[in-house]
């Protein structure tokens, strides 16, 4: 459960200014900018949810340019997975697909379920259920797995993921693919009854109709900052989460897999940013890795300073050690929020979060076309009061950005921007 603002936050917010000021490129603290990010974006389209209070979107955007998105929805008191699919630019299903039968509804709305896509037109969804058992307590779940076998166009009863009974939560899910098609699922778990939870992680190797045993990767982690994980061209796992170390730490770490899910390696420090924080702010890393194995990772802080921060770092040696990082938000008057990242096999990388004043709420996001090395300057995408961004690119030159957008007072409605980027960048880039 998200905890209140601490006081350094609040005071950050009571002063925030309208006023926006880009970074300094000599600052070793922030990312490079470049004036020419080179994104071309095509026209926006938007699903009207019809009333419908829903979570933001999960998208996936698949080698043919077929566009994959999955939220939760909740009508009166009923609260389910929704999906649809369509071509950027193109009509988008104004009908979404049910995936989570009556039997098992969404638990909550505090975050979008999770979407992936396989190497055989398979999709995997997964969410959490309230627990059958909970009689009353709260924050318990179950977590289910649901993969459609035909590209989207009907889901499979759902497998439960988790494989105790304990009723506590198992939430905080994230679920990707491998090149050979395993399922790697990751989630935080508070079987042991302990203060705060451990990151455990699954795998289905038969589409999903069966999961392995549930591995537990590390505690204790941060009880609701959401795990994150994907895979490499060569079936490498990574998995990221917040870890707390003594003196209520928290600090983004990655851990390895090279045995298809079977055994991580130590967790290793991303940022070490120092963040001292008696509570969890609900925000989780992101992951990508291009066709070279640079794994790319960003993430939200306020360590060590108690300023808000959205950061960028990469490793070449496989999590074994990061880059410094790099700030890529440059407005001194807002709040930047809830970081996304997508990378290609090329190295090309969108980034894209939320920027808060007291009176706004943007989406923005930049971009990099040379591996990390330089980031265009954070644009505004949205028209209306944004949240909840979230992006996906494939390896041909296609992405796309979406977020909910508040259509016509009260409704929200979820944008969908395409975007193209140029042909590969012939220059090999060191690392720095």
């Amino acid at each position: 459960m998200e905890s209140g603002l601490n006081t350094s936050r609040i005071l950050f917010l009571s002063l925030l200014m309208v006023t926006h000021v880009f970074w300094s490129p000599a600052s070793p603290a922030r990312a490079e900018e470049i004036s020419d990010h080179r994104v071309t974006f095509g026209p926006k389209q938007t699903i009207d949810h019809k009333g419908m209070h829903t979570t933001g979107p999960a998208a996936q955007l698949a080698a043919d340019g077929t566009l994959h998105l999955a939220w939760g929805g909740e009508t009166q008191e009923d609260r389910g997975v929704f999906y649809v699919n369509g071509q950027p630019g193109q009509e988008i299903a104004s009908e979404p697909i049910r995936v989570s039968p009556p039997t098992t509804p969404v638990a909550t709305l505090h975050e979008p379920p999770a979407l992936a896509l396989g190497p055989k037109n398979d999709v995997y969804i997964t969410w959490t259920t309230p627990h059958p058992k909970a009689n009353g307590k709260l924050f318990t779940s179950l977590l289910l797995l649901s993969p459609s076998l035909d590209g989207g166009k009907s889901f499979q009863p759902p497998t439960r993921v988790n494989d105790d009974e304990t009723v506590t939560g198992h939430s905080f899910d994230h679920v990707t693919v491998g090149p050979n098609g395993t399922v790697h699922v990751a989630w935080l778990d508070n079987r042991e009854g302990k203060k705060d939870p451990a990151t455990y992680a699954s795998i289905s190797r038969d589409q999903g109709a069966t999961v392995s045993p549930s591995l537990k990767i590390d505690e204790p982690s941060c009880v609701c900052c959401r795990t994150f994980a994907t895979t490499t061209q060569d079936g490498t796992l990574y998995l990221a989460w917040r870890k707390i170390f003594p003196g209520s730490i928290r600090e983004t770490v990655v851990a390895r897999s090279t045995d298809d899910g079977q055994t991580f390696s130590p967790a290793v420090i991303v940022g070490h940013d120092r963040w001292v924080y008696d509570g969890c702010p609900h925000r989780p890393a992101t992951m990508g890795v291009d066709k070279h194995g640079r794994l790319y990772v960003t993430w939200y802080t306020e360590g060590p300073d108690d300023t808000p921060g959205v950061y960028v770092a990469y490793s070449d040696d496989q999590g074994k050690t990061f880059t410094p990082r790099r700030q890529l938000n440059s407005s001194k008057g807002t709040f930047p929020d809830h970081p996304q990242l997508a990378v290609n096999q090329e190295g090309h990388l969108i980034v894209t979060w939320e920027e808060q004043s007291p009176v706004r709420r943007e989406v923005v996001f930049s971009s990099s076309l040379d591996r990390g090395q330089t980031f265009s300057s954070p644009q505004k995408l949205n028209t209306n009061k944004s949240k909840s961004p979230t992006v996906s690119l494939n390896n041909k030159g296609q992405g796309v950005i979406a977020w909910l957008e508040e259509i016509a007072f009260p409704k929200w409605g979820t944008v969908v921007q395409p975007l193209s980027i140029p042909a590969p960048q012939t220059a090999s880039l060191p690392r720095e």
